[in-house]
């Protein structure tokens, strides 16, 4: 039996930042693609409200019994980042027991080994990414940093790195001028820090928007602001608008983030994806160094990144629905570690956004039908892990050797 022919049209539904990689990929392989996305859904996506981090260092699945075990002590209501909201019980109580049993051993270990050598490509995968897209100076190769308070949290912080499989990305004390640089940033005493290697960075989350946006559009793309009300399947893919609207192409992309799930139910999938929601305050910080890599405050699970915007500073991880209203209180306690550590933000300005988490931690990509595929569920790892996702689906959709058994998503069947 022969191979089906690659698609010559597609539809990637969702404008996030895999969305807009996986377009892009498509569209720079010969296939017309229509993008497809709500634009009041845009600017609340996870995709453009992170620490534009990327974290090549973060090769261990989530889903471990470490994490398991440490809950209790990280939990908001004791000062910690994780929140379980009463009201999402009935979310995040199903998904923790899917979570356990992929923390058992085989799965941890099997889902270290999918992530690393997806891992292992990121950067180079970005830098291909942006070169083709005419900005390569939006991304930053000079890693990041992790501080801690105390000496008890620096020597413990300090050996978990230290046995931890890392990756592609390696790291070091800091230097004694960069200790200083460190420390003049804060008033609370730091005890220790190091630089990572081997990590990267989005210098302009607002300017990688748009960057790609104009990529795509000069490769061909086209555009459609939209929200989908559904897909079909049939020759080959319909995409239903709430505007009554329908369009047709080869292939389906489904790349919607939290809303994935809810598009692929009515195709018979039951996935588990939980918003997994976090939160950030930015605003104009002049004394912050322009060029300064981001900088982790692990005792406060806190990320401080410069953009050419404002300084951003992000934290929490809120298990709930994607449509419930932000919580005040997660602001609250990022500008109370703002205050403790006396770092200023003038007008500072609120978001809260909803990354797309699977039990397992592992992202869903790749074919599930000749006329279907997907590209969500990378959780804590989307902008790091959009340019290669989008690299490793193309080439599977085109006939390409790509292996994403360990990201199928229909896993959860």
């Amino acid at each position: 039996m022969s191979e089906p022919a690659p698609p010559r049209t597609a539809i990637v539904v969702g404008a996030g930042v895999v969305g807009l990689a996986s377009a892009i990929a498509l569209q720079a392989r010969g296939v017309a693609v229509t993008l497809v996305g709500d634009e009041a859904r845009w600017q609340r996506a996870a995709s453009w409200g992170n620490a534009g981090h990327i974290a090549t260092e973060q090769v261990a699945p989530l889903a471990s019994w470490d994490n398991i075990r440490s809950l209790p002590r990280r939990l908001f209501s004791r000062g910690g980042p994780v929140a379980l909201p009463p009201s999402a019980l009935t979310a995040w109580a199903p998904f923790g027991l899917r979570l356990a049993a992929a923390a058992s051993p085989a799965r941890f270990a099997h889902g270290t080994t999918a992530l690393k050598g997806l891992l292992a490509d990121a950067l180079p995968a970005w830098q291909r990414l942006l070169a083709a897209a005419g900005a390569p100076q939006l991304l930053g190769d000079d890693g990041h940093f992790i501080a801690w308070e105390s000496a008890a949290t620096a020597a413990h912080g300090r050996a978990a790195w230290a046995a931890a499989d890392t990756g592609s990305a390696s790291f070091r004390d800091v230097t004694a001028d960069e200790r200083a640089q460190l420390q003049a940033l804060v008033r609370v005493p730091l005890a220790g820090a190091i630089r990572f290697a081997g990590s990267g960075r989005i210098r302009d989350i607002a300017a990688l928007e748009q960057a790609l946006r104009r990529h795509f559009a000069a490769l061909g793309g086209v555009a459609c602001p939209a929200r989908v009300a559904g897909l079909t399947m049939g020759e080959g893919a319909r995409v239903h608008l709430d505007d009554g609207r329908q369009l047709a192409a080869d292939l389906a992309v489904v790349a919607a983030g939290v809303q994935s799930a809810a598009l692929l139910a009515p195709l018979g999938f039951n996935l588990p994806l939980i918003a997994e929601r976090g939160y950030h305050l930015e605003g104009d910080a002049p004394a912050w160094p322009a060029d300064l890599p981001p900088v982790v405050f692990e005792d406060r699970s806190l990320i401080f990144t410069r953009f050419g915007h404002g300084l951003r500073a992000a934290s929490i991880t809120e298990f709930a629905r994607p449509d419930t209203p932000a919580d005040p209180r997660k602001w609250q306690r990022l500008a109370q570690h703002l205050g403790e550590l006396g770092v200023s933000l003038s007008a500072p300005r609120q978001w809260m956004g909803a990354r797309p988490t699977l039990p397992d931690y592992l992202p869903a990509i790749g074919l599930v039908r000749p006329a279907l595929a997907c590209a969500f569920g990378h959780q804590h790892l989307g902008l790091t892990l959009a340019a290669i996702s989008a690299e490793r689906l193309a080439a599977q959709v085109m006939g390409d050797v790509a292996d994403l058994a360990a990201f199928a998503p229909d896993r959860f069947r």
